[in-house]
């Protein structure tokens, strides 16, 4: 498979294998690809032990990540979060469920949950979209107003505030 040309990298104190094995074991068509270690070389800049991982590249769904252990100077926000579009609302508890363990709770709102890591997920469905550029100002008003109430998404609840 050719290196694709953009890659999300993901910064991490010092937990990106396990970020990797974590969240190669939620999504299909997941694997961790390679490991990287720091030498000796550049300890006076990065401080990182010898023989410690320094980057782990892996795939989700098919989608390459490389994960750095750069350490605590950078933390994630909610400015960048990755959207997973669910089929159904199985998926949607699957993903939010598996993803939220040791989670911040607080941090749930419209779909969106902070992970473990501090990593911000979008966990919403497909036909989200088609709710809010299909139909009336009255009926994407309704279906906004449901969603803006919701932690996790309910889809039954999107369609019926959709319905009226």
């Amino acid at each position: 498979m050719a290196t694709p040309r953009i890659t999300p990298c993901l910064w991490f104190d010092d937990q990106a294998e396990e970020a990797a094995r974590f969240y190669t074991s939620i999504f299909p068509n997941s694997r961790i690809l390679d490991v990287s270690r720091y030498g000796k070389a550049g300890y006076e800049i990065h401080r990182r032990p010898a023989g410690s991982v320094m980057t782990v590249v892996f795939e989700l769904d098919g989608h390459r990540f490389t994960g750095l252990n750069g350490g605590p100077v950078f933390t994630f926000n909610e400015a960048v979060s990755f959207e997973i579009n669910c089929k159904d609302q199985e998926e949607i508890d699957y993903y939010w469920t598996r993803l939220g363990e040791g989670g911040d709770p607080s941090a749930q709102q419209c779909g969106w949950l902070k992970d473990r890591f501090g990593l911000s997920w979008q966990v919403v469905p497909v036909q989200l979209g088609e709710l809010m550029t299909r139909g009336t100002a009255e009926q994407t008003n309704r279906v906004t107003d449901a969603f803006l109430r919701m932690k996790k998404i309910d889809i039954a609840e999107l369609e019926r505030a959709y319905s009226g």
